[in-house]
């Protein structure tokens, strides 16, 4: 069966980047391109889902596979953009650091939606 991270790897307009220990894949980070704007939600690149193994969490991993993807899109465009759970308080804390700051409040942005509530779309210009 094809992995998330292969699906990913082979659609052309993301950005996917690894984190590696000894030559295996400790975590994995990637972006999304929507060429059409959604109602609050812009076109523009997205920063996707971030993946580190459980073993590997609060050692900086997210920190560096997020920097990378923002130099990559920032590179592109002006403004980088993600979406999250009003409840992940984590990821809000996590991408502050880059100058994220909220757009808008819905149930779904774009093709995501929200188990449990709402989502939060987040903005930041390059630096």
């Amino acid at each position: 069966s094809t992995s998330s991270l292969e699906v990913a790897i082979a659609d052309l307009q993301r950005y996917v980047v690894l984190a590696m220990m000894d030559d295996t894949v400790v975590g994995w980070a990637k972006t999304h391109f929507w060429d059409h704007s959604d109602g609050s939600a812009a076109a523009g690149h997205y920063l996707g889902g971030v993946t580190v193994t459980s073993e590997f969490r609060r050692q900086g991993i997210g920190d560096a596979l997020t920097s990378a993807r923002l130099d990559w899109i920032w590179k592109r465009a002006r403004n980088a953009w993600f979406v999250v759970n009003a409840l992940n308080l984590a990821s809000i804390d996590l991408h502050r650091k880059w100058g994220f700051c909220e757009v808008a409040r819905s149930d779904r942005f774009h093709t995501t939606t929200f188990t449990g509530g709402e989502g939060i779309l987040f903005s930041a210009e390059s630096r």
